[in-house]
């Protein structure tokens, strides 16, 4: 600024002065960053000794004193050292040990193997850690099971998880996981009245529910989407009652009115539908059956509920049907299939009221007079599960015997065709 300028600037005004502006070179500066971090994890990744190169690792504890330890028969061989010990295994399906001085005794009881493979050099190395808590034994067919020890003799692995199958010996698992019947004194002829109660294992507090306040005879229906299904199928067999599988099949106004992920749809093919069968099949085990959630256009199709109802049948369980669709074909093709069916005779909670639930109560009742048996289906709706349990106290008394849902599957085809005609 010159002497002219301040000169000529109006009175009670002074120039601007102008700022020094610096320029700082963002993109350089990010681009610098970049690079010094790249050298540094370069450096790192030829200096650093990780001989695994940032692979997992599992640590357990190991009890080396079991595997030291020889056997209680002074005159068989001893047991190598903890360095070399292997268990043995099985010859049939794994290959035999790398050399003769690897091999051990018979591992002791209430132990399992860990392999430990040596990153450097690629040598094995089993020892003996102590048996996890739920690898008991399993648990016998038909008695209550904690859920950890389903036998694995019913058990299919698939891509999506475990899911039943008829065991070696021919064995279904509707017959291994069906719970007994307790007949009435005196009158083996006595009415049999099977109760279904559905909607079970998404809900917590409802299920504890059912289960605490439901006899044994009646049996849950679980949805495949809880996050806790697993233990609270455990809890419910163990309190004595049979399980179903609910499968969601597509109903009319479909996606509008959805029953949840992997739904049976008829747009979809067999090969399509078995495949969301097979994941719906793997969310829990122990369910002597399946029966349909919904699924009023899906029952209705041959073709797309015949395969699924002939896969039910090749891996041994039943198959229920809720009695909501009238067109439903279950029962045709069940009987062409010789797959166990039971089809509801009375939705009990159609209308979620005390007074309407008892008369739905006493048409089932009535039926199974007449007919010598009669299925009836409930929501684990608080009213319902209140009013089941009440009048499941004086059904003996009143010479009504209340079973289980697999106690009236029907198995012949004659039985079928009563069914349907019904």
């Amino acid at each position: 600024m010159t002497a002219a300028d301040d000169l000529s600037a109006p009175l009670g005004l002074q120039p601007k002065k102008r700022r020094l502006k610096i320029k700082i070179p963002v993109p350089q500066i990010a681009a610098g960053a970049l690079a010094l971090f790249l050298t540094v994890f370069a450096l790192w990744a030829i200096v650093a000794d990780d001989p695994f190169g940032g692979e997992p690792v599992a640590f357990v504890p190991a009890n080396l004193k079991i595997a030291a330890k020889g056997p209680d028969n002074p005159g068989a061989p001893q047991a190598p050292s903890p360095d070399t010990a292997q268990p043995p295994h099985d010859t049939s399906a794994a290959p035999p040990p790398s050399t003769p001085s690897q091999a051990v005794a018979s591992a002791p009881p209430n132990t399992t193997t860990i392999t430990i493979i040596d990153g450097k050099t690629g040598a094995k190395q089993d020892v003996l850690v102590p048996a996890p808590a739920n690898a008991a034994a399993p648990a016998n067919a038909g008695a209550p099971s904690n859920g950890a020890a389903l036998d694995q003799k019913f058990v299919e692995m698939t891509a999506h998880g475990p899911i039943p199958k008829i065991a070696a010996d021919g064995t279904r698992p509707a017959d291994a996981f069906a719970r007994p019947v307790q007949p009435i004194a005196g009158k083996p002829d006595a009415p049999r009245i099977a109760l279904i109660v559905g909607g079970l294992g998404v809900s917590t507090n409802a299920t504890s529910d059912a289960i605490a306040k439901l006899p044994g005879p009646v049996t849950l229906g679980f949805v495949p989407y809880g996050t806790d299904a697993a233990s609270l199928v455990a809890r419910a067999r163990g309190g004595g009652h049979e399980v179903l599988l609910q499968v969601p099949m597509e109903p009319f106004q479909y996606p509008d009115n959805d029953p949840g992920p992997q739904t049976l749809l008829t747009s979809l093919t067999p090969q399509q539908n078995i495949d969301r069968l097979y994941w719906l099949m793997s969310r829990f085990q122990g369910y002597v059956g399946l029966a349909n959630t919904m699924g009023a256009r899906f029952t209705a199709s041959e073709t797309s509920f015949g395969p699924i109802l002939r896969e039910t049948a090749k891996r041994g369980l039943i198959f229920v049907d809720d009695g909501s669709n009238p067109r439903s074909v279950a029962g045709r093709i069940a009987g062409a299939n010789s797959l166990p069916f039971a089809r509801a005779d009375v939705i009990l909670d159609t209308v979620a009221t005390p007074t309407e639930i008892d008369r739905a109560l006493g048409r089932l009742e009535q039926t199974a007079r007449e007919r010598g048996t009669a299925v009836g289906i409930a929501s684990a709706l608080p009213v319902s599960i209140d009013h089941i349990a009440k009048w499941a106290k004086d059904a003996r008394s009143r010479g009504l015997l209340l079973v289980p849902i697999s106690a009236v599957a029907a198995k012949a085809d004659g039985d079928l065709k009563r069914v349907n005609n019904d």
